[in-house]
């Protein structure tokens, strides 16, 4: 993944061009007959060569649509990149961020670009040069060998870099704005960076040390072993973990950036860094993608390096519970029962509904630890979800409908959308046990549904949301703003749904 700069100039359209460095100059228009701002200069420099260009490629100017032009007269690039962008059918900073994701594949194999905004808002713009970072993201650290890029098959080393200059009437303002989208944009490249890690890198030690690093930007980060879970009775984490070599963590972030003493807002997250299935084990096709049965704790990790980053005016702590689920002989096994911190019992009937089992006294402990006005967890919880909503939206359950609200609408701003299904009494009968106070599996039916019941029985009065993301936080659908197997799903929902709902204006 090459490196992205950025540099902010100040420019009129009615200016000379600054010295411009080599690569493509991205310009925009809502129209393809008549060029506004700087297309349009650069069309008048040419005689009319950028928009006879544009006709000739039957350029229409719809959303995202591109035409590059080269060796146009009296350019400041060797070639322009006309783009279409009409404000107009545009709602909320997704469009815009999967614009500039497009504009990431223009740029290709350059180790330098230029984008002018003309007039363009500048949150806006900003949201397109985020969405040129996400866009341009690769998960190729572990690649020894250079992509071939060229039609002959000759190999070529992609740049390491990628120097973005910027132009802007307003370069202070939008140098601002970008401060802002590039705080979300590089959390949401951590936690995919965490989902792409292979499992024999990233343990639940290593993955609780890049929580610590946290600490740099004025988090307060407090790391629990084995033995200090032990001692609170985080029995139902703890017998996930009991079959693997690698011990267990649980990791508290904090950040405080409201009011003091005001309750925090809990985030919640599963890290289960690598899932066989223990004893029920899964079958082998596929199992490798079980590197991303962490991607709710992968989540938390970035989101709170954005709040921390863009310095968040809110108290959020982030809980995540990290484990390994194996199947030595140590390994917990189908009829089991153990107690959690909650002093509940649960039967075990399928080691393979591990995530519940790390949630439920993640839930417990962040609960009485913090009393947070609002509780939500993210979990690569169920396939089941996948059956019930494919990998176009995350699952939402929830016991208070301002919450799950304000989520559906914060999922429909960011284009991390969700979907609310049900919970209730009859559900939660389905993981009554002969043998315990529960069982952590109610069988085929509803999976999901249970699944959440399960949670739902670990956080009391707390107002409480539970986002089951298996279809969206690992192997989702590739889009302009993500080509890789960990998604970042979450991050800028939740940085959304934090920033509308709880921040002081």
């Amino acid at each position: 993944m090459p490196q992205l700069s950025f540099t902010f100039l100040a420019h009129t359209v009615a200016d000379a061009w600054p010295k411009l460095p080599d690569g493509p100059l991205m310009v925009f228009t809502p129209s393809a007959d008549d060029l506004p701002g700087a297309a349009n200069k650069l069309d008048r420099d040419s005689d009319g060569g950028l928009l006879a260009a544009a006709k000739a490629a039957k350029f229409k100017a719809g959303w995202g649509e591109t035409v590059r032009v080269f060796a146009l007269e009296s350019a400041p690039a060797p070639q322009v990149v006309l783009a279409g962008v009409d404000p107009d059918k545009a709602k909320g900073p997704e469009p815009y961020l999967m614009l500039g994701g497009k504009l990431s594949d223009v740029v290709g194999k350059a180790a330098e670009a230029t984008l002018c905004f003309d007039d363009m808002d500048v949150g806006d713009a900003a949201a397109v040069l985020a969405g040129l970072k996400l866009g341009a993201y690769r998960f190729d650290r572990y690649k020894s060998q250079p992509e071939k890029t060229d039609d002959d098959g000759e190999e070529e080393t992609p740049p390491e870099t990628l120097a973005v200059t910027v132009l802007s009437a307003d370069k202070d303002a939008l140098e601002t704005a970008f401060q802002e989208a590039d705080a979300i944009a590089s959390g949401t490249l951590l936690a995919r960076d965490l989902v792409n890690e292979p499992p024999n890198v990233l343990g639940p030690v290593e993955f609780a040390g890049v929580a610590e690093a946290l600490g740099d930007l004025d988090v307060d980060v407090t790391v629990l072993d084995d033995a200090a879970m032990s001692d609170l009775g985080m029995n139902a984490l703890l017998g996930v973990a009991q079959g693997s070599a690698k011990p267990a963590r649980l990791a508290i972030m904090e950040w405080k950036g409201g009011k003091q003493g005001e309750a925090p807002v809990a985030i919640v997250g599963k890290g289960v860094v690598f899932d066989t299935g223990g004893i029920s084990i899964k079958p082998s096709a596929g199992m490798e993608d079980m590197k991303g049965d962490m991607g709710g704790a992968a989540c938390v990790v970035g989101l709170m390096h954005a709040l921390a980053t863009r310095k968040a005016k809110a108290n959020v702590v982030g809980v995540i519970g990290l484990v390994e689920n194996m199947p030595d002989g140590k390994a917990q096994r189908p009829g089991d029962i153990v107690t959690s911190m909650a002093g509940k019992t649960i039967e075990i009937i399928n080691t393979d509904a591990e995530g519940r089992l790390v949630l439920a006294d993640a839930l417990h402990y962040t609960r009485t630890t913090y009393e947070p006005k609002v509780m939500i967890n993210l979990a690569t919880l169920t396939g089941a979800i996948l059956v019930a909503l494919g990998k176009e939206h995350a699952g939402l359950f929830s016991n208070d409908d301002d919450l799950a609200n304000a989520l559906h609408e914060a999922g429909e701003k960011t284009g991390e959308k969700v979907w609310r299904l049900p919970i209730g009494p009859a559900y939660d009968k389905m993981i009554d046990s002969r043998f315990a106070d529960m069982k952590n599996t109610g069988g085929r039916f509803a999976g999901s549904i249970t699944a959440a019941q399960f949670l739902h029985r670990f956080v009391g009065e707390t107002p409480w949301a539970h986002l089951d993301v298996a279809g969206t936080a690992m192997s989702a659908p590739k889009t302009a703003i993500n080509q890789s197997f960990g998604s970042g799903f979450g991050v800028r929902l939740l940085d959304a749904y934090i920033r509308d709902t709880h921040e002081e204006s």
